[in-house]
């Protein structure tokens, strides 16, 4: 299968854009869309930003605990993240991974997303990966979008 790839610049370094992609997800990975796995008890993402820290689609703020999207493999801010992932209708052992680069740019960062591995899941109907694509684009410019406000209240 192919690889789902999306990309997006924004007006900053590539250690805040990494700060933003990673500290931030919660706030710019919008609630009520189609990117939850429960979008009812959904109540924010995290990183643990640890090489071996899960990505948790979090139920409940009290605790930090949910469902466990995957976890990371490299954790290098500023430059890199890959990560594992998983929906929870998948398999355990059906895994994909994510790999987001940071590259500085003339006017600030390209944050590059891509999402491949497919062939991890047997169960993935064929075009699962484009859907992905169009999936990470969208998350994407809900990213810069949350960038810009803020490089617009500083």
């Amino acid at each position: 299968m192919t690889v789902a790839t999306a990309a997006v610049e924004v007006r900053c370094d590539p250690d805040t854009a990494f700060a933003l992609f990673t500290s931030d997800i919660g706030t710019w990975w919008k609630r009520g869309t189609n990117y939850w796995n429960d979008a009812a008890s959904g109540q924010a993402l995290r990183f643990e930003p640890h090489v071996g820290g899960r990505l948790v689609e979090v139920h409940d703020l009290a605790t930090g605990e949910g469902f466990e999207i995957g976890r990371v493999l490299i954790w290098e801010p500023g430059k890199r993240l890959v990560f594992t992932w998983r929906q929870d209708d998948w398999a355990a052992s059906e895994t994909t991974e994510v790999d987001v680069r940071f590259e500085p740019t003339a006017d600030g960062t390209r944050v590059t997303v891509e999402h491949g591995g497919w062939d991890n899941v047997p169960s993935a109907s064929p075009g699962v990966s484009e859907g992905y694509g169009h999936g990470w684009a969208e998350l994407l410019g809900f990213y810069a979008a949350f960038h810009a406000a803020g490089a617009e209240a500083r």
